[in-house]
C-alpha cells in the first residue's frame, strides 16, 4: 500500500481563534482547488457561504466547476479560522475519499498547530476519524455531534466542538449541517 503525505501546508492565520480539523483531504483527482475541502461533493464552503452570507453557492466560481480558493482564504484570514488535518500520512484501503478507508499512518502534532495559534480558544472537527484521532493524542473526550466539551492543553482550556461531516456521505441535510455549524459560530463570536 501507497503512504500518502499530506499535499497541503497547515493554513494557520495569527488571528486565528478556532482550528477545523478533517481527516484528511481526497486524492487529488477530486480536487477543484489547491487548498482545503476542495471536492466540490463537499459542502464545507457551501455550509460557510449559507451562515454567513444567506448563500450556499457564495465560494463558488461563477460556472460552479470550483471553489473560489481567494475568496475563501480572504474570509478565514478576517475571522479567524485556521485549518488542517488530524492525519499527516495514510494508507487509502479503498480508491476513494471515505474516511472509513484511511488508515492514520502519521497523526499530526496537533500540540504543534495550537502553539502557533496563542489566540486560539476551540478546536472543532468535522468527521469520527478527525475525532478520534484528535481525542486519543489530546487525551480528550468526544463531545456529541453538534457538541462541545472543554479541555486543557498545555495550561490553556479551550472547547473541542465536534461537527457534522460536511461529505455527502453523512446523512443530514445541508441546511441543517448549516444550523448546527452556526451555533458553533455563533458561541465563539465569529458572526458579528
Amino acid at each position: 500500500m501507497t503512504v500518502e503525505q499530506h499535499p497541503l501546508e497547515p493554513f494557520l492565520p495569527a488571528n486565528a481563534v478556532l482550528l477545523m480539523l478533517g481527516s484528511f483531504p481526497p486524492q487529488q483527482k477530486r480536487w477543484s482547488m489547491d487548498f482545503f475541502y476542495p471536492n466540490l461533493q463537499n459542502d464545507m464552503w457551501r455550509i460557510f457561504g449559507q451562515i454567513f452570507f444567506g448563500c450556499k453557492d457564495h465560494f463558488l466560481l461563477p460556472g460552479g466547476k470550483a471553489f473560489d480558493k481567494g475568496r475563501i482564504v480572504r474570509f478565514l484570514e478576517e475571522k479567524g479560522i485556521a485549518l488542517y488535518d488530524t492525519a499527516s500520512a495514510v494508507c487509502r484501503l479503498q480508491d476513494n475519499a471515505s474516511d472509513k478507508f484511511l488508515e492514520v499512518v502519521e497523526p499530526t502534532d496537533i500540540g504543534l498547530l495550537l502553539r502557533q495559534l496563542p489566540c486560539c480558544r476551540a478546536v472543532v472537527t468535522t468527521g469520527q476519524k478527525a475525532t478520534d484521532t484528535f481525542c486519543s493524542q489530546m487525551e480528550a473526550t468526544a463531545p456529541p455531534v453538534g457538541g462541545q466539551l472543554p479541555f486543557s492543553w498545555a495550561g490553556r482550556q479551550l472547547s473541542l466542538y465536534r461537527m457534522p461531516s460536511s461529505s455527502r456521505a453523512y446523512p443530514m441535510k445541508l441546511e441543517n449541517k448549516a444550523a448546527v455549524y452556526r451555533q458553533m459560530f455563533s458561541d465563539l463570536g465569529l458572526l458579528e
